[in-house]
């Protein structure tokens, strides 16, 4: 059941994403700025249409072919894994694991199709770069998954203390 969800949840986070480009490309002309979050003449968060043929930062530029095979071999990977751990998969994996997917799968259908990617967010406060949903969904499943395997991990261990502590205090009992 937890992989049909996770299914289901990377078709609608590609679809939002793909909507939201759709939106952006037919609303604004590329280099066009609307400003939306602004504290006197600082402004915070703004709305631009651009173009990226790179990654974050503009790295890779004209690297098209590794930022689609790359992504596939993740897709694949993730999917894969996903499939295979069906049965014991966490819902916190599912999600996080489902948003990385997504998040690929969007800026790859833009580079599959039009060879860049549409990036619109853009955070002013520090010098970021222009991001999109893809991009967001991407990050926040990256951190989603860390924190998951930090813990978990950390359960475990946990876990084999008591067990051990339990098995000592069972030995001593016995003697």
């Amino acid at each position: 059941m937890m992989l049909i969800i996770a299914f289901v949840l990377i078709a609608v986070l590609t679809a939002v994403d793909q909507l939201i480009k759709y939106v952006v490309v037919k609303n604004f002309s590329i280099g066009e700025i609307k400003n939306l979050i602004s504290f006197g003449d600082t402004r915070v968060l703004e709305l631009t249409h651009i173009r990226n043929t790179g990654a974050a930062w503009s790295i890779m530029q004209g690297k098209t072919w590794f930022l689609v095979v790359l992504p596939i071999i993740v897709l694949i990977a993730g999917v894969a894994y996903m499939t295979v751990r069906r049965k014991s998969l966490k819902k916190i994996e599912a999600i996080s694991i489902s948003m990385i997917i997504a998040g690929g799968i969007g800026n790859l259908i833009d580079r599959i199709r039009i060879k860049e990617v549409v990036d619109y967010i853009s955070f002013k406060l520090i010098d970021f770069p222009v991001f999109n949903f893809a991009d967001i969904c991407v990050v926040v499943g990256e951190i989603l998954l860390v924190a998951y395997i930090f813990f978990s991990e950390s359960d475990k261990d946990k876990k084999e203390k008591t067990d051990k502590a339990t098995d000592d205090t069972k030995a001593k009992t016995d003697e």
